[in-house]
C-alpha cells in the first residue's frame, strides 16, 4: 500500500530572548508561532478498525503535539538556562509567569529540533515523523526533515 503524508497545523504565542545575540532579539520579545507537523505512514487497511483508511487520526496527532509542545510553550517565555536573563526569569516565575529554561538557545532552529525529538518519542511505531516547519513570522521559518537527520 502507498505511503501517505498528513500534516496538521498548530499555533501558539511564545516569548523569548537570545542571550549573546548582537541584534534586537537579545531583548525579550514574542512571536505568533505556526507549527506544521507532517507524519508519514500507510493507511490502516483493516476495514473493521474504526480508524480504517487513516494514517493516524488527526485527533491523536493533535493530542501528542498539544500535550508536549503547544500546552508547554503557549504563552510562556523561553530562556536558555545559561542566560544572564536568569534573574529576570526567576522574577517572572516568582510572579506566576510561565517561564521555561531550556538547554539550548531558543531560536526557531533549535526549537524545531527539540520539537522533533519530543514528537518522535510519542508516535506509534508504524508512523514516522516526516518533517516540521516552525514559522516565527509570516516570512520566516525553520524546517526539520527526517531524511536530513538519519
Amino acid at each position: 500500500m502507498s505511503k501517505i503524508r498528513i500534516t496538521k497545523q498548530f499555533s501558539f504565542e511564545t516569548g523569548h530572548a537570545l542571550y549573546g545575540y548582537d541584534g534586537k532579539c537579545k531583548n525579550v520579545h514574542g512571536h505568533s508561532y505556526r507549527l506544521y507537523v507532517t507524519v508519514i505512514g500507510t493507511p490502516i487497511s483493516d476495514s473493521s478498525n474504526v480508524k480504517y483508511g487513516m494514517v493516524i487520526d488527526f485527533g491523536d496527532l493533535k493530542k501528542i503535539v498539544k500535550e508536549d509542545i503547544v500546552d508547554v510553550f503557549d504563552h510562556a517565555t523561553v530562556f536558555n538556562q545559561n542566560t544572564p536573563h536568569v534573574e529576570l526569569a526567576k522574577e517572572l516565575a516568582d510572579r506566576d509567569h510561565n517561564v521555561l529554561l531550556v538547554d539550548y538557545q531558543p531560536t526557531s532552529e533549535m526549537m524545531v529540533i527539540d520539537f522533533a525529538d519530543k514528537i518522535k518519542k510519542r508516535l506509534p511505531d508504524n508512523i514516522k515523523l516526516h518533517s516540521l516547519r516552525l514559522s516565527e513570522t509570516a516570512s520566516s521559518y525553520a524546517e526539520w526533515f527526517a531524511s536530513d537527520n538519519e
